[in-house]
Parts: structure tokens; sequence; C-alpha cells
């Protein structure tokens, strides 16, 4: 069941109607339009529904995931891609040019309504004023108008509140004297200026401002590492952008971000099906990745493990607390690369990096065991609760669900109970803070145990490589 956002309809018709015509039967692929607080919940709360791919912002698919830990079988699957405050550093050795144009199309194209779209600039101090003086030159030569004529750059946005909350923020800013520029607009019509607003850093983003919007601040080289960790702390981890020409710096930055999406020398948006698998961790997705060779797997059935509950003593909830506490300190930084196709003159690096700290619930000894290993073989961290339940990473004894709203350091929880008992946790994970956490049903939990990431980097943007002048001559041998 197709249900497009209200303001797109037409265009959803239009996909689904080539669908079918493609040979998609029509008994499997169905659209229903619709509000999203009616339908939607609707939709997401029917009990014969198996699981639900959401794209949209943080907020709503926390709504949707009560919905489903409420109505639907524990082990319906979710598959959530939401927003960014998506970040870009500019260094002293970026060739200004490109990065002028990355900015431009990262920032303003589609009038900033794509989720991958750069919100947060950073720019070095050596650089800034001739940088900012490009920039804001760049901007000055793009035509804001009707999206339907072939010369215009920037068009309208969604609706008339979309415009309405971003014109509001762009005021704001403005009264207190942080507007340091804004292209002109028509007067009729969804639109809203190109416009750049300077800020100290992400931490000064409260939100997603979904639209022709940079937040612009200046840095200093020693300010980097605290620029990385403000970006890891922000809890959304959906694209990065990254112009240098230092490649140790590139390698750095690249470990340490927990992101999704990374760019190096490119523009952050546009990812390729096969090449640039797409989406988030933290506040921003749950992944798979769409396009990634994890994506179909999502919407399988797979099996589910049922075990009776027995007795056993209660968990001591602060037990369990410390012992999250500690995992903490022992997470794996392990990572398996695979390398992606793509042109010639880009290099796309998958990622497979441990999902963190992965609670096991049995909830036998035996299970919560074979829960640990499976884990533990990608690189996890996992915690045994359970009755009888041995070890320095253990502690004997049932966990109350509802500790499970409120237990922190959690990444994953695997619990291979009966309906009820996982309907109880599914539901107490939902009323969580913070990212979304799976609870994982299935005997095969070891490939929910790892996230994706993906590093694309052009690499003719530092003057070429051995790589693309070795193609070129093999293509012109041939």
């Amino acid at each position: 069941i197709a249900k497009p956002a209200e303001q797109t309809p037409l265009i959803a018709g239009f996909a689904v109607a080539m669908l079918h015509e493609a040979g998609v039967p029509r008994n499997v692929l169905q659209m229903v339009p619709g509000r999203g607080e009616t339908l939607g919940q609707d939709l997401v709360g029917n009990g014969r529904i198996a699981g639900v791919a959401f794209t949209g912002s943080t907020e709503t698919a926390r709504a949707i995931e009560s919905r489903m830990a409420t109505s639907l079988d524990p082990a319906a699957r979710r598959v959530a891609e939401t927003g960014g405050l998506n970040a870009m550093i500019i260094d002293s050795t970026a060739l200004p040019e490109q990065a002028i144009q990355d900015i431009i199309s990262s920032s303003f194209q589609s009038a900033g309504q794509r989720c991958s779209a750069s919100r947060m600039l950073y720019v070095q101090n050596e650089i800034y004023g001739q940088f900012t003086e490009m920039l804001f030159g760049a901007m000055d030569e793009l035509k804001i108008g009707d999206p339907w004529d072939p010369s215009t750059d920037v068009g309208p946005l969604i609706d008339v509140e979309s415009r309405n909350r971003v014109a509001s923020h762009i005021d704001r800013a403005r009264s207190e004297g942080r507007l340091l520029k804004q292209c002109d607009a028509p007067d009729v019509g969804n639109f809203v200026g190109p416009a750049v607003i300077r800020v100290d850093g992400i931490e000064d983003l409260g939100e997603e401002i979904f639209g022709p919007v940079v937040h612009l601040a200046k840095f200093a080289e020693a300010d980097i590492g605290r620029i990385v960790n403000s970006i890891n702390d922000s809890g959304y981890g959906l694209t990065f952008g990254l112009h240098s020409r230092i490649d140790a710096r590139v390698q750095d930055i690249a470990s340490k971000l927990k992101v999704g999406n990374i760019y190096i020398n490119r523009n952050q948006i546009g990812a390729v099906v096969g090449s640039q698998p797409f989406g988030g961790e933290g506040l921003s997705g749950t992944g798979p990745k769409a396009g990634g060779p994890e994506y179909q797997a999502a919407f399988l059935q797979t099996e589910t493990v049922g075990t009776e509950l027995t007795d056993g003593p209660t968990a001591e909830i602060g037990a369990v607390q410390a012992i999250l506490d500690k995992a903490e300190l022992m997470r794996s930084t392990e990572t398996i690369h695979v390398k992606m196709p793509g042109p010639t003159g880009e290099t796309n690096d998958l990622i497979h990096v441990p999902r963190g700290t992965v609670l096991c619930l049995g909830p036998t000894p035996e299970i919560a065991a074979e829960q640990a290993r499976q884990a533990e073989s990608v690189g996890c961290v996992a915690i045994q609760v359970a009755p009888g339940a041995s070890g320095a990473l253990s502690v004997s004894g049932h966990l109350p669900r509802t500790a499970l709203a409120t237990l922190t350091g959690i990444d994953a929880v695997a619990l291979w109970s009966d309906f009820e008992d996982q309907r109880t946790a599914r539901r107490a994970l939902a009323g969580r803070s913070g990212p979304l956490v799976p609870l994982v049903t299935s005997r095969d939990l070891a490939s929910r145990c790892q996230m994706e990431r993906h590093v694309c980097t052009d690499t003719t943007a530092a003057g070429g490589n051995a790589t693309l002048y070795s193609q070129v001559a093999a293509d012109i041998i041939s």
C-alpha cells in the first residue's frame, strides 16, 4: 500500500500507474492518498500490515512506531528514513570554485527540500572572507521562479505552511542580526529566497529547516576535532560533506563520523541506487540503506522464535544499567568495507559497522547466550539478562519490560519469547526518547546488529589520480 504525502498525490499516482504498466499486478500495489494524521494512523494501526517503510520527520516516525507497537505483530518490520542537520566542512585546501558549486547544489537545489541537503556550513578562518564573497556572488546568479522553466535554479516550497515556517526562521535571524545574505524571490507563490544565516555551530540548530537555508560558521584548524564531536553529539546522522585535499584529514574525519552518507569533494545530494546506498542513523533513520544490498531483506518475512517465559527472579534494573554504562566504553570500531560500482573518477565504499550494544533478553539463559554469540560475531557488545545468565556482562533474572523505556545505552534488543511479552517490550521501546531502537524477534539476529555507512569520494577534485589515468589509457588502447 503506497500512501504518499498529502501534498504529492498526483506525482505518486503517476509513479504507481507506471509501475502497473510495467507489469506490477494491481492487487500487489495499491495507492491510497489521504492525510497522515487520519489515514496514515489507520493504515499503520491495521493488524494486517506486516511492515512499514516511512520517509519523513523524526517526530512522525516516533508516532508511527508507537502505533505499530500497540496494534501490529511485534515482529512487524519498520524502516524509517528521517531528517538531518547535515553539515559540510570546507578547509583552507579546498578547491573554492568546486566547493561553491557543491554548496549551491547541496543547499539550494530543489529549494532545499531534500532530506540530504546541506544545512550547516563550516568554513576555515583563513579563507572565510574570500570564500563567502564568492558564495554570495554565486547566489546572486541564481534564478528563482517557475519550476517548469528549464532555466530556473530554485522553485517554490511545497505549500504555504512550509513557506511560512522557513520564512519565520529567516525573519528571526534577521531581527537578531544574523542574516548574512538572502536572494530576492517572487512575491506571488510559496517562494523563499535562498539565505545564509550566521551561527556558532551545529549546536545552534534546534531543528531541521526544510528549505533553501544554510547556516554558516567559521572555524580554526585546531577546532576540527571539536566540530566532528558536535556533529555526532547532535544525534542526527544522515549526510555529511567535506572539501579538503589532505588525505589524512579526510580519512580521520570519515572514520570518526556517525553519519550514514559521507561525501568527499563533491555535493552531498543525489545518491545513486547501487553506487551510494542511502540512509542515516541515530535520529536520521533506522537502516537498512535504500538502494543497498541489505534493503530487500527488510521486506521479506523472517522466522520468528517463540519461547514461553519460565519462572525466575526479577533482574535488578540498576545492575543492568551499570553494565550498560560499562559497555559504552567497550564498543568496537571494527568495520567491513565493500567496494560499490560507480563512474571513473569516483570511489564508493560501503562500510558495515557494529550497531553498538545489544540487550539479549533470552528468555532462557541458553537463548540469551545464543543471541550474545550472534551479536558479538559482528562486533557488538552483548549484555545478557535472563534467569540463570552468567558472565561478566550478564544479570540473572527477568528484566521488567517497562524498563526498556528508560534504560540508556541500548542500540538493539533481542527477545525470542511469546507474543504478548514481545508486544509489551516493543511498546516500552516505542516510548523511548532519542533514536528508534529495534526489537529483534527473528532467529537471524546478526544481520540486524550491523549498520551501514557509505563514503563517496570524487577523486578528480584532488587533481586526478593514477586510477583515473590508467582507466583512460586502457580505454584508448582498447
